[in-house]
């Protein structure tokens, strides 16, 4: 232990690095509670002694009460898919006789997180579901005591916390093979905002599928997941050219590309081919209807729940699955011309 973590206040975390064990499971000692080995229970109990750790009498409490709310921290725009993911989630609670209590923000930083999350607990939350958008909202809540289990809804799977998604990766590899296997050699990627970790991991997707095929990836023309983003960047690729597909970072900047494109006399899917990803209502009635990648919210958020369910109630989760999101082909793509 250094003496720059000697000289603050150690929190849970530090204790469940410590242990090498999930803060949930230093909760559930700290609490005396069931379901927890005797040698993690004794790791845990030795990492406490030596950071000299002293649990608030609030976390202490609210771990043992059950009052059937859940606490869900949202960040970032009302976009779609972080939209959707809160309604499935929310269905899925519901079903299980659940309520879902909300704390929202725009803006993420350690202050109105440690606020939203002060918010959740005084109402006796059993656990804390946070959606993600941002990095910066791991980074909030990583230093915060919680006191409750906690789940992320994070593509990464690499932010140290109990986490659940979507497989993006996948989902944005399966959406450049259909281009590939189309016969698509240059294939340029319009990708969501740098701080987005969904971008980032469909990026990652669409780079990994072109080396794998021994093609080269161009640097990603980055927009902000909107329309307006996608006519702009469709105007600079519409006099640029030099490729014959574009895989888009949502359905949404898909839809300003195949306008300012068609505007500027360049035909989809004759001349470029279009695969966007979400598969939004509007999807198939764009014009051309447009190939893109679907995600079931739905079954995310019954995967957020059960995961809940399994670790309130037993301190500890299984294997969690990563769905993958699925290819749905139209009309947007076609092979590319001779």
């Amino acid at each position: 232990m250094t003496e720059e973590s000697k000289a603050r206040t150690a929190t849970i975390f530090d204790v469940a690095r410590l242990a090498g064990v999930s803060h949930q499971t230093v909760s559930r000692v700290v609490n005396n509670l069931p379901n927890v080995r005797p040698a993690t229970r004794a790791r845990v109990e030795d990492a406490i002694r030596q950071l000299r750790y002293v649990p608030s009498t609030a976390a202490r409490s609210l771990v043992t009460r059950r009052s059937r709310t859940i606490g869900l921290i949202t960040t970032g725009n009302p976009d779609y898919g972080p939209s959707s993911t809160v309604l499935g989630f929310s269905e899925a609670a519901g079903k299980a006789r659940y309520l879902v209590s909300t704390a929202s923000m725009l803006e993420v930083d350690s202050a109105s997180m440690r606020s939203a999350v002060q918010l959740l607990l005084a109402q006796n939350v059993e656990a804390v579901v946070l959606i993600a958008s941002h990095r910066a909202a791991l980074e909030a809540i990583r230093g915060i005591d919680l006191g409750a289990p906690l789940i992320a809804v994070e593509p990464s799977g690499r932010s140290g916390l109990l986490s659940v998604s979507l497989d993006q990766y996948q989902g944005a590899y399966a959406a450049t093979e259909h281009l590939i296997g189309l016969g698509h050699r240059e294939i340029v990627h319009v990708a969501g905002p740098d701080t987005s970790m969904d971008a980032a991991e469909r990026v990652r997707g669409w780079r990994a599928a072109l080396a794998a095929h021994g093609l080269v990836a161009r640097e990603p023309l980055v927009g902000d997941w909107s329309p307006n983003s996608g006519f702009r960047i469709g105007e600079q690729l519409a006099a640029a050219r030099g490729f014959t597909a574009i895989f888009s970072g949502n359905d949404q900047m898909a839809l300003g590309l195949i306008h300012a494109l068609t505007a500027h006399g360049v035909s989809v899917p004759g001349d470029v081919s279009i695969v966007g990803f979400d598969d939004i209502p509007e999807a198939e009635h764009f014009s051309p209807p447009l190939t893109t990648v679907r995600q079931d919210f739905a079954e995310l958020g019954r995967t957020v729940m059960s995961t809940l369910l399994e670790l309130v109630t037993d301190g500890q989760v299984g294997p969690i699955p990563h769905p993958v999101p699925q290819l749905v082909p139209r009309e947007s793509t076609a092979p590319p011309r001779a």
